[in-house]
């Protein structure tokens, strides 16, 4: 972000004879001070320049800062990205499959068992980022049959409180390692509540 306050100066040009033979002066405006000498001030007269002295200030926010999550409680990345990225109040997790966490193999080949599995990852990469459930706010689930959805929604509703995050669900042609199912999801980060002081008086 940035931004420029501009504030022109006029200075009577009756008044020239009366600057020349005077000391250098100061004018200031929003955010730093413009400083005009008599030499300064020849010159322009002397040109006839348009455009008024002014004083800017501009400001730069730096952009926020990306944070990668990682813990030994769910499941290792299979590629180059991370487990989940905090950014500024949101953290995203990355899609998580159904594999236990030491052997890196899946907890069973049925959906239910895979299920319940990823979201038990789910919940230990939410927590090592300062999360947790109840702070979700979308989620996106792809299934390799979208019969299965009944299934899964009966085991999803056990880690999800109300109000329910928003979410999407998807048939895809193919899931990592022929998996059965897929789910990602971005939630909040908790917010530091900063103490006030309270008065006695």
């Amino acid at each position: 972000m940035s931004w420029c306050a501009l504030k022109p100066f006029n200075v009577s040009l009756m008044n020239a004879g009366a600057v020349r033979n005077r000391t250098p002066f100061s004018i200031g405006g929003i955010g730093c001070a413009s400083v005009i000498n008599t030499g300064l001030w020849r010159q322009c007269c002397s040109t006839r320049l348009a455009t008024p002295p002014f004083a800017s200030l501009t400001t730069y926010t730096l952009p926020p800062k990306k944070e990668a999550v990682k813990t030994d409680k769910a499941p290792a990345a299979l590629g180059p990205y991370s487990q989940a990225i905090k950014s500024n109040n949101l953290v995203f997790v990355s899609g998580v499959l159904g594999l236990i966490p030491e052997t890196g193999k899946f907890v069973s080949e049925n959906v239910e068992d895979q299920t319940e599995q990823l979201l038990k990852n789910m919940g230990e990469i939410l927590k090592a980022s300062g999360s947790d459930y109840s702070l979700v706010v979308k989620t996106t689930i792809m299934l390799a049959d979208l019969k299965d959805f009944k299934k899964v929604n009966d085991i999803y509703a056990k880690y999800f409180p109300a109000p329910f995050p928003a979410r999407s669900t998807y048939q895809v042609a193919a899931l990592p390692l022929d998996a059965k199912i897929e789910v990602e999801c971005i939630a909040e980060l908790p917010q530091k509540v900063e103490p006030q002081p309270v008065s006695l008086a």
